[in-house]
């Protein structure tokens, strides 16, 4: 039986990112509307095309192998030329594939990004999976559990009967599928969670919450939504909120605010992964909530500087260098 530090169960996908200069005169952003306008017919120069590995569970799963744990991942994935490059990816980050599925006769899942103008878009294709993971043969101290495509439920069900059977911990991360889907769908998984992480859409949609117009109160307003996601069953909330920072309530009830940890942006594909498994690392490291709020937000702006969701990951040691440099948590962190 093999023994792991996590397990991530999730997607692991092929992203494939597209840089296109910003004075290409067949695109333009329209700000106002927010939307990305593009020249019917065109034959539009890029800059860079990068092929890379993604997903949320892949991306968790490198970012905590970076930071020396021993991590495995359970995902699906198809037999093509792309899978191949897939497992080779994971195989050079030391994650643990063992628990792959290889679905004969299927194609792996794209993403396509376009970078332009400081902003991304992505186009998002979700092959479908029925997610037959088997978790017989190994024992781990943590599960990480983030987005499946369509057939989700019954892997989530058994996930959270996994968990309740041997002890192990659960981290939960839901995709937009489940938080599409709302709280009666996902609350047993909420319910037996040790973390949860959100962004501010996600936790205010999973309860229908309305904010007022996010001005001086917005601080009040998602301390608001942490006590209410927390009532929901799990024991730590951690919600992301872009370029606003970060903001976490502990076992306790102590609410902490984050700022942004200061970085040159060039594409924000992986940042909220990103921050999940530093925050993730620190937690299995023995790091209180508001050091784990650190360590996720260094790596989270690590990541955005760069192309792709794990180009920019950082091993604990890069991390720890760039929390001294910054002084960080004394400038940052506080008590909410």
């Amino acid at each position: 039986m093999k023994t792991f530090d996590v397990i991530t169960i999730g997607n692991a996908v092929v992203d494939l990112f597209l840089v296109i200069h910003d004075a290409n005169a067949s695109m333009r952003v329209d700000k106002e509307l927010n939307e990305l306008c593009v020249k019917a017919g065109e034959k539009i120069e890029v800059d860079r095309c990068d092929v890379m590995l993604g997903g949320n569970a892949a991306n968790a799963a490198v970012g905590l192998a970076r930071n020396g744990f021993i991590v495995g991942l359970a995902a699906e994935i198809g037999d093509d030329e792309f899978a191949q490059k897939i497992e080779h990816i994971l195989q050079q980050e030391t994650v643990d594939t063992t628990l792959l599925k290889k679905t004969e006769n299927a194609a792996s899942s794209m993403t396509v990004g376009i970078n332009f103008q400081n902003e991304r878009t992505l186009f998002v294709e979700h092959v479908k999976r029925e997610h037959h993971f088997n978790f017989d043969n190994f024992d781990t101290k943590w599960v990480y559990l983030t987005s499946l495509g369509n057939e989700w439920k019954v892997p989530y069900e058994r996930v959270v009967r996994y968990v309740k059977k041997t002890g192990a911990r659960l981290a939960f991360n839901p995709g937009t599928l489940q938080v599409q889907a709302r709280y009666e769908e996902i609350k047993n998984a909420m319910q037996t969670a040790d973390i949860l992480f959100l962004n501010k859409e996600e936790g205010a949609k999973i309860f229908n919450f309305q904010f007022s117009i996010f001005n001086e109160n917005g601080k009040e307003a998602i301390k608001n939504l942490l006590k209410k996601l927390q009532q929901a069953g799990p024991k730590v909330v951690v919600i992301t909120d872009g370029e606003n920072g970060s903001y976490a309530i502990d076992e306790e009830g102590k609410i902490w605010f984050l700022d942004v940890f200061p970085a040159t942006v060039v594409e924000k594909t992986g940042a909220g992964d990103a921050f999940a498994s530093g925050f993730m690392s620190a937690i299995l490291a023995g790091e209180s909530v508001q050091q784990a709020m650190c360590w996720g937000a260094a790596n989270s702006a690590a990541v955005i500087e760069r192309i792709g969701a794990q180009q920019g990951l950082l091993s604990r040691e890069k991390i720890e260098e760039k929390l001294k440099k910054a002084d960080y948590l004394a400038r940052y962190c506080q008590t909410g």
